[in-house]
C-alpha cells in the first residue's frame, strides 16, 4: 500500500468535516483518532477485498475470547506506515502519542484470549486464510479499581472512544433462537493486518439486538416497559465477557453466550456457501473450524442441527462434523473443562440437546466402555468428552501439557485415537512484542542482523556470537525501559519505583493454581528479613503485580487484598522502602503488558508444575531479553530446552514429584519447620492487616486448614523458591546476568506465533 502524505491528512480531513464537524486546529484527541484510523480503512478497503474474494480453503477460528488491546499503533506498524503517520501528524502539530489514550479492546480474559489475537495476526502475515469468530462484548471484561485494597469491578466501555476499526454489516444479520426467546446477530467485522504484504483477514465480532427493536402499537398501549424488557433480555447476551456463575441464572446467560457465538457463526458459513453455489456436503473442502477450548463446544450439536434442518441424514452430517472441527485444549483443570446440565441445555436448546444425545447414542453403538467414554453422564453434558469424539485433531499447547493431556486427563480417549492428538506449543507474534513495545531494542537487533527476524523469528539465533557487543546497548535500553515504566506507574498508580531497583515482575491472569500467593509470601519473607537482620546485603528491588481475579472467585480476590496489604506496610516503612517497593498495577492489561515486558528484570513463572499449559507471557518477557524464574511446567520446559536451564532460573517440585508429594503432604508440618515462613504466612490471621470481610483468614484456612489444604503446594516449594530468588538476585547486575537475558532473547525463535499458525495449517487446518 502506497502512502501518499497529502492525501492522507485531506482524507483526514474530510473525515473531521463531515462526520464531526471540526478540522484539524478545533478536533480533540477523540475525533482524530477516529478520523486518522477511518482514513486509513479507506486506503486498505481494496487489500481487504482482494483477500475477501481469493477462493481458498478458510479456516473458521471459534473463541469466546479476542483480547486484541489497543488496534491503532499495532495497525499502523503491520501496515508498515507507523513512521509516515506519525510524521503526518507532527507536520499538522499533532503528536501519534496522544493516542495511548485510547481504550484497549479488553474482549478477553488471559492468554487465551491474547494468543488467538496473536494467531490471527500471524496468520495474516504468513498469508493463511483465518478468520476468527467471536462475541462484540459491549463491556469487556471488566474495568479494575481498588478500594481499601480490594478489587472492585466497574463497566469497561471500550466503545466510548468509537471503534473505527470495525465494519457493521448487517446485511449478514442471522437469528439466533432459544426455546425462549429469539435474538438478531448482527456482525462486525474487523480488519486483521498481515505484516507489510497486502493480506487483509477479517475478524467478524457478534453483536446481539432484538429482533423487533421497537413496537409501536405496544407503545400506543402504554405497554413499553415489556418491550423494553425483551430489548434488554436480547442485548445482555453480549453485554458483558464471562458473566458470573456462580448462580444458575449466571451460568444461563454463559451458555446463551455460546451458543449466540456458535449460531450465528455457522449460519452465516453455511449461508455463505450456498450463496457461491457449493454444496453443504462439500462442507469440510472449503472449511475447517478450530475450537479454541470448550466455549465454543456447542457449535458441533449446532451445526449437525443446521445440516439435517437442511435434509441431510445424521450419519452424514456426523461425517463433514467429524472432517471440519478440530479442538484446542487449554488446560487440565476439572472446572475449566466445561460441564453442563443436561436439563438447562434440554430446556434453553431442546433441538441441539437432541443432537448431544444423538451423538452418545452413536458412541454407544460402537462398543466402547461406558466407563471410559461418555458424552452424558450423570445428567451432565461433558463438552470436552464431545470435543474430542467428534473433531479430526485435538490439542495441547506445550508439549508437557500435550503429554498431560494423553498420560492422564484424556489417557482413554488417547489410547482409542492416537491419531488425533498433536502437540503444538503456542506462540506470540513478534511484531507486538518487540518490534512495535521496544522499538529500541528492535533497532539494536536490526542493526546487527538486518530485518528478516520481524517475520522468521529464528533469524533471532544470529545474535548469540555478537552478545558481547550487544551488551553495553542492551542494558542501556533496559535503563530507559525502566525510567519510562517508573514514570507510568506514578502517574497511573501513584507509587514511585526508583528506576534502578530490580524489575521482579509476575503479570498475569489471577488464579490460585499461578501461586501469586507464593511471591507474595516471599516478598513478607525478605521484608522481614530485612527488619530483623536475619535478611542482608538485600538489592533493592521493586516487586510488580498486576492481574484481575475473577469477579465471583473470592479466593484469588484475596490475594489481590493481601498483596495491596502488603504493598502499603513496606512502601510506607521508611526503613525496608529504601530496599524494597511493591506495587500492584490497576486494571492490567495489552497496553500496560507493553511498558512492562519489556522493563522487567524477572520474570516470574511459578505456577505448580503440570497446571500451566502453556503461558504465553513467559514468551513475551524471555523476546524482550529477561530472565524466567519459575517451575518445569508448560512452556518454561522448552524455554529452558531452547535457552538453557543454566540461563534460567528453576525451582520447585516437577510433574513427576508432584503427584508423589500431595501422597503424604502435611503443609502444618512445613509450616512448623520453617519459622520465617510461619511469620508471614501468619499475617493472613493474626491481624497485622485489616480484614473486615474475613477474606484474609479464609486464604488462610485453604492453606493449611480444611479438606485439602494447600492443593498447589505453595507452602512445599516456598524454600527452594527463596533460595533460587536470592541467588538470582545476587547475579543481578553482573555481566553474566545481562548474558542470560540476551541468549534467552537470541533463543525465542521457537515461540513465535508464526510457527505455531504454520504449524495449524500444516498438522490440522490442511490449509495453504
Amino acid at each position: 500500500m502506497k502512502f501518499e502524505r497529502e492525501v492522507f491528512l485531506k482524507e483526514t480531513e474530510g473525515i473531521l468535516a463531515s462526520e464531526y464537524a471540526c478540522d484539524f486546529s478545533t478536533a480533540g484527541k477523540k475525533e482524530l483518532y477516529n478520523a486518522v484510523s477511518k482514513a486509513v480503512m479507506r486506503m486498505v478497503y481494496p487489500d481487504w477485498k482482494a483477500t475477501r474474494e481469493k477462493e481458498r480453503k478458510r479456516c473458521a477460528y471459534f473463541s469466546a475470547e479476542f483480547l486484541m488491546g489497543r488496534a491503532i499503533f499495532n495497525n499502523l506498524l503491520d501496515l508498515g506506515i507507523l513512521d509516515e503517520v506519525s510524521s503526518a501528524l507532527s507536520s499538522i502539530k499533532e503528536d501519534i502519542d496522544l493516542f495511548e489514550e485510547v481504550e484497549d479492546a479488553a474482549l478477553g480474559n488471559g492468554g487465551l484470549g491474547r494468543l488467538a489475537a496473536c494467531y490471527l495476526e500471524s496468520a495474516a502475515t504468513k498469508n493463511l486464510p483465518l478468520d476468527g469468530y467471536g462475541i462484540r462484548y459491549r463491556y469487556g471484561l471488566f474495568r479494575q479499581t481498588f478500594e481499601n485494597g480490594y478489587q472492585h469491578e466497574e463497566g469497561d466501555d471500550w466503545l466510548r472512544w468509537g471503534d473505527p476499526w470495525s465494519v457493521k454489516r448487517e446485511e449478514d444479520a442471522v437469528v439466533v433462537t432459544f426455546a425462549d426467546q429469539k435474538v438478531l446477530a448482527v456482525p462486525y467485522d474487523m480488519p486483521v493486518f498481515g505484516y507489510k504484504n497486502g493480506v487483509v483477514n477479517t475478524l467478524r465480532l457478534w453483536s446481539s439486538e432484538p429482533v423487533r427493536p421497537f413496537d409501536f402499537n405496544a407503545f400506543n398501549e402504554m405497554k413499553g416497559e415489556s418491550k423494553a424488557q425483551d430489548n434488554f433480555n436480547a442485548t445482555k447476551i453480549t453485554d458483558v465477557l464471562y458473566p458470573n456463575d456462580n448462580t444458575m441464572v449466571g451460568k444461563i446467560l454463559r451458555l446463551r453466550q455460546q451458543y449466540f457465538l456458535a449460531s450465528a457463526s455457522l449460519q452465516d458459513i453455511l449461508k455463505k456457501l450456498k450463496a457461491a453455489g457449493k454444496p453443504l456436503s462439500a462442507l469440510s473442502s472449503f472449511y475447517t473450524f478450530q475450537l479454541n477450548d470448550t466455549h465454543p463446544v456447542i457449535a458441533i450439536p449446532e451445526l449437525l442441527r443446521l445440516l439435517e434442518g437442511e435434509g441431510m441424514p445424521f450419519e452424514e452430517a456426523f461425517r463433514i462434523a467429524s472432517q471440519c472441527f478440530n479442538f484446542t485444549n487449554h488446560t487440565i483443570m476439572a472446572e475449566a473443562l466445561e460441564k453442563w446440565d443436561s436439563l438447562a441445555i434440554a430446556d434453553l436448546l431442546p433441538e441441539v440437546y437432541e443432537e448431544i444425545a444423538a451423538c452418545q447414542r452413536r458412541l454407544e453403538s460402537e462398543g466402547a466402555d461406558p466407563a471410559k467414554f461418555y458424552i452424558i453422564r450423570d445428567n451432565t453434558v461433558h463438552m470436552a468428552n464431545l470435543a474430542i469424539y467428534v473433531s479430526a485433531k485435538v490439542n495441547g499447547v506445550a508439549e508437557i501439557h500435550t503429554n498431560i493431556l494423553k498420560r492422564e486427563t484424556f489417557r482413554d480417549w488417547y489410547e482409542r485415537s492416537p491419531e488425533k492428538f498433536v502437540n503444538i506449543t503456542n506462540g506470540i507474534t513478534p511484531r507486538r512484542w518487540l518490534l512495535l513495545n521496544n522499538p529500541a531494542l528492535a533497532a539494536l537487533i536490526d542493526s546487527k542482523i538486518g530485518d528478516g527476524w520481524h517475520t522468521d523469528l529464528k533469524e533471532l539465533k544470529k545474535l548469540k556470537p555478537l552478545i558481547p557487543e550487544l551488551l553495553p546497548d542492551f542494558k542501556r535500553i533496559k535503563s530507559e525501559n525502566k525510567k519510562k515504566l517508573s514514570e507510568y506507574i506514578k502517574m497511573h498508580d501513584g507509587v514511585e519505583i526508583p528506576p534502578e531497583f530490580i524489575f521482579d515482575v509476575q503479570v498475569k491472569r489471577l488464579h490460585e493454581y499461578k501461586r501469586q500467593l507464593l511471591n507474595a509470601l516471599s516478598v513478607l519473607y525478605f521484608y522481614f528479613g530485612i527488619k530483623d537482620g536475619t535478611v542482608k546485603n538485600f538489592p533493592p528491588t521493586a516487586f510488580l503485580f498486576g492481574a484481575k481475579a475473577a469477579p465471583g472467585y473470592f479466593l484469588a480476590k484475596a490475594v489481590i487484598k493481601f498483596i495491596n496489604e502488603i504493598a502499603a506496610l513496606v512502601n510506607s516503612d521508611e526503613e525496608v522502602s529504601k530496599y524494597m517497593r511493591v506495587v500492584f498495577v490497576a486494571n492490567y492489561n495489552v497496553s500496560y503488558a507493553e511498558k512492562i515486558v519489556c522493563a522487567a528484570d524477572v520474570s516470574e513463572q511459578i505456577s505448580m508444575a503440570g497446571m500451566e499449559a502453556s503461558g504465553t507471557g513467559n514468551m513475551k518477557f524471555m523476546l524482550n531479553g529477561t530472565v524466567t524464574l519459575g517451575t518445569l511446567d508448560g512452556a518454561n520446559v522448552e524455554i529452558c530446552e531452547e535457552a538453557g536451564r543454566a540461563n534460567n532460573y528453576i525451582f520447585g517440585a516437577t510433574v513427576e514429584e508432584v503427584e508423589a508429594v500431595k501422597r503424604f503432604y502435611c503443609p502444618r508440618e512445613i509450616v512448623e519447620q520453617n519459622p520465617a515462613l510461619k511469620r508471614a504466612l501468619g499475617t493472613l490471621a493474626d491481624g497485622t492487616f485489616e480484614d473486615g470481610t474475613g477474606m484474609l483468614s479464609k486464604l488462610y484456612e485453604s492453606i493449611v486448614g480444611g479438606h485439602s489444604p494447600d492443593r498447589y503446594l505453595v507452602l512445599y516449594d516456598f524454600a527452594d523458591y527463596i533460595r533460587v530468588k536470592e541467588g538470582l538476585l545476587r547475579d543481578y547486575g553482573s555481566d553474566e546476568y545481562f548474558k542470560k537475558c540476551l541468549i534467552n532473547l537470541a533463543s525465542a525463535g521457537k515461540f513465535s506465533a508464526d510457527r505455531s499458525v504454520s504449524d495449524y495449517a500444516r498438522l490440522v487446518w490442511k490449509i495453504k
